[in-house]
């Protein structure tokens, strides 16, 4: 049975997300809110993580995961940007945006595309995913909690704790959290390319 946490939205309580950045380094599975909708995440090292992400959204081996970072510093680790998306990344973060972009080392060849040798990357604006990547550490291994047959995600911690209470450890509620997914913008050409319109405005990127 998955463990129900309630956090404060805009100034989350350091105990509970100490206990949650505890859980995630034991190998936990948590439905968390973010910026835009509900969303699926583990530690990037997680043994079994991505695997149950894929189980419980029916996805194949090549879904792009995303990392979620803690600021520009840690998302700098992980992927490889110009001068040009430096600047522009930079100044369209922290919000509800995932940018796909070639993968460093530092990211394990499973969850980089297998030809492009990409990733996606995103920083949340959103106060409880701050304060947990911080406590955490480490970005978070992340994919939209968008289950099979339904149109939009869930938007209500109760609700998703029903749907997942036997293949999650902790579901997190942190209030009324959104239905539209990040807008994605690929550079893996060198050049920025929407490829879906989400919750960020995709203006600042066509």
């Amino acid at each position: 049975m998955a463990r129900f946490v309630e956090v404060h939205p805009q100034d989350p309580q350091p105990r509970s997300v100490a206990q949650l950045a505890a859980m995630l380094r034991e190998d936990a599975l948590i439905a968390y809110p973010t910026d835009s909708c509900y969303a699926l995440g583990c530690r990037l090292d997680s043994h079994t993580g991505a695997d149950r992400i894929r189980r419980i959204r029916h996805l194949d081996e090549r879904h792009h995961f995303t990392l979620v970072c803690s600021d520009f510093a840690q998302l700098g680790q992980f992927v490889h940007l110009d001068n040009v998306q430096f600047r522009a990344v930079k100044a369209a973060t922290p919000n509800p945006y995932t940018f796909i972009l070639p993968a460093t080392k530092e990211v394990p060849r499973r969850f980089a595309h297998a030809k492009k040798k990409t990733v996606g990357v995103r920083i949340p604006d959103h106060p409880f995913v701050r304060a947990l990547l911080s406590e955490l550490g480490e970005p978070l291994l992340s994919s939209t909690l968008l289950l099979p047959g339904h149109d939009e995600p869930l938007t209500d911690g109760w609700s998703v704790k029903e749907e997942l209470d036997h293949v999650v450890e902790a579901v997190v509620d942190a209030g009324e959290c959104g239905t539209e997914p990040t807008t994605v913008v690929d550079w893996s050409q060198g050049y920025p390319e929407v490829v879906r319109v989400g919750a960020g405005d995709p203006a600042r990127f066509e």
